[in-house]
Formats: C-alpha cells, sequence, structure tokens
C-alpha cells in the first residue's frame, strides 16, 4: 500500500529543493520544485510500490529543472530587464559554496547535487543523467576537487570536517 501522497513531499521535499537549487539557483528552485509535485502527484498512483520514490522524485526534477534551463535559453531580448529578486541571505546558508557550486560544469554541478546532496548512488545519477556509472563518479570527484579548490579546502581540511561530521 502506498503513503500518503503528503509523506513523500514532507520526506522528500527537503531534498528535491537541494537538488534544485543546486542546478538551478534560488531563483529558480522553487518554481522547479512545485513543478516536479505536481507532475509526481498526477504520476504517484500508477507508480510501482517496490519503486525508490527519492530517486523517482530526483528523476522528474532534473527533467523540470532541465525545462526552466531550456525555457531560459529561449528569452526573447527586451529594452528594459526586470529585476531579479536577490538571493535569500537569511537562511544562514554560505553563498561562497553556492556560488562555487554554480561555477561548477553543469554535469559535475548535478552530479554533485543529486549524489551529495540527494544522497543517490552513482548508478542511479547516471541512469537519470545519462552515461555510465563511472562517468557519473568521475564528474562527481572532479566536481568536489574543483569545489575543494574553490573554497581553498585542503584534502587535511576535508579530513577533519568529515571526522567531524560536517562533510561526507
Amino acid at each position: 500500500m502506498k503513503e500518503p501522497f503528503e509523506v513523500l513531499v514532507r520526506r522528500h521535499g527537503p531534498t528535491v529543493l537541494r537538488v534544485c537549487r543546486a542546478v538551478l539557483g534560488p531563483h529558480d528552485a522553487q518554481d522547479a520544485w512545485s513543478e516536479t509535485f505536481l507532475a509526481a502527484l498526477r504520476a504517484y498512483p500508477g507508480l510501482d510500490d517496490g519503486a525508490n520514490v527519492e530517486a523517482w522524485l530526483v528523476t522528474i526534477a532534473h527533467r523540470k529543472a532541465l525545462d526552466v534551463l531550456r525555457a531560459g535559453a529561449r528569452t526573447v531580448p527586451v529594452a528594459d530587464v526586470p529585476d531579479r529578486p536577490a538571493p535569500d541571505c537569511t537562511d544562514g546558508r554560505d553563498l561562497d559554496v553556492w556560488r562555487a557550486l554554480g561555477d561548477l560544469a553543469d554535469k559535475q554541478r548535478v552530479v554533485v547535487a543529486y549524489h551529495y546532496l540527494a544522497g543517490l548512488g552513482y548508478r542511479e545519477v547516471a541512469q537519470i543523467i545519462g552515461g555510465s556509472e563511472a562517468a557519473a563518479r568521475r564528474a562527481g570527484a572532479d566536481g568536489v576537487a574543483a569545489l575543494r579548490r574553490a573554497l581553498g579546502i585542503d584534502k587535511k581540511t576535508s579530513r577533519d570536517l568529515r571526522t567531524r561530521g560536517v562533510v561526507a
């Protein structure tokens, strides 16, 4: 028997939002999050009982994020560009980390988001984005190395943070 849909939203909503933020940035993430759960609500009755719900939701979020990116690429030039709201700095997030994540190559950013923020295995990440598990693993390692360089974190500091449970 399937859980009520609102339980899925409560359980997996934060993970989906982290993934959307990592792929799209803070401004477009809310829209992609909403679109993800609207699509999931429609498809949920047909989902297999044994399905990995988190991977299913991240797959939907991935597709919705791509839709947002494609829509942005089709933007028509205008004379006056409207102001975009500034990122919400009140939630305590380290803006340097988000900026560094946003500077990663697209594939690295997506793999880091899906593996480290959503907690999916590399096999699942490869199925979502296409390609092999080894390629996803390489993109993840390269992305983390680029983040460490951008943030000035050496391997010893990284080990210390991992030992204290600050990072994975």
